[in-house]
């Protein structure tokens, strides 16, 4: 027999912990007795789960063992010959021990699922929260490009806006893409309009004087370029940027015209 394989094959740790039918006890016990390696390994493999047992436990008093092998009953060494004698066999009470460290092992899994599972959620939400702000970071570059690349057109006409008597240091530029039909207003040099008001774009006739609005600056506070883009189908002569109540007015109120500028000058 080799008794290095049969100490390798797991059986002896069946053995103790009760698991083994009658007839593999018994082949157990006669090699045990057979074989000082067999019976060594068995009593290593008992001392080890009493060990571990005290480990799992540590609340039980330093007498707590002493007093459940009390309740239990006369506990021996291991020896094949008294396997049939009174008291409660060692593959009960191991069986037990090893009962006890299963469902703290089970527990400890537990525990340790539900952690990793909440880190995995947690992280999963980053993740999303991440991925949401490059996608509007992409979306913003896309636009600011977009309009680089329209005011940049070869077809593209510059107006200066100048500042007028209600701000003289007010200045914008429209870049009017007649071609197109729209005009992309540049209103950096503009004040942030009051509460209750909003600017309003003017495409103008010159002679006669013929003000007809292309659209509101809505937003203006928390447009961070301060370029807008309007439609303008009209043949502009000059465009013009008023301060109006919010909503807009039918016609400019001039005395709070902010800027001005004439097409070609």
């Amino acid at each position: 027999m080799d008794v290095k394989e049969y100490i390798a094959s797991g059986i002896l740790e069946l053995y103790v912990a009760g698991e083994l039918s009658p007839e593999e006890n018994l082949e157990v016990q006669h090699y045990a007795i057979q074989y000082p390696e067999i019976r060594k390994e068995i009593e290593e493999i008992e001392k080890a789960i009493l060990e571990l047992t005290k480990a799992a436990s540590p609340k039980m008093p330093q007498d707590g063992f002493a007093k459940v092998k009390a309740e239990i009953g006369d506990v021996i060494p291991f020896t094949p010959e008294a396997s049939s004698g009174k008291g409660t066999p060692w593959g009960s009470y191991l069986g037990w021990a090893a009962s006890v460290l299963l469902a703290i092992g089970l527990f400890w899994m537990y525990t340790e699922n539900a952690k990793l599972k909440s880190e995995i959620e947690l992280t999963n939400q980053e993740k999303q929260s991440l991925e949401d702000i490059l996608s509007d970071t992409r979306e913003e570059i896309t636009g600011k490009e977009t309009l680089l690349q329209e005011i940049r057109d070869k077809n593209v006409t510059v107006i200066a806006l100048g500042g007028q008597t209600v701000s003289p240091s007010s200045y914008a530029k429209a870049y009017w893409n007649k071609e197109e039909r729209k005009v992309i207003i540049d209103a950096q040099g503009l004040p942030e309009p009051p509460d209750g008001f909003t600017y309003q774009v003017w495409s103008l006739k010159l002679d006669p004087l013929t003000p007809t609005s292309i659209g509101l600056l809505d937003d203006f506070a928390s447009q961070d370029t301060k370029l807008f883009t309007l439609e303008n189908a009209n043949e502009s002569e000059a465009f013009g940027i008023t301060l109006e109540p919010k909503g807009g007015s039918e016609s400019p109120t001039l005395e709070q015209l902010y800027t001005l500028g004439a097409v070609g000058s």
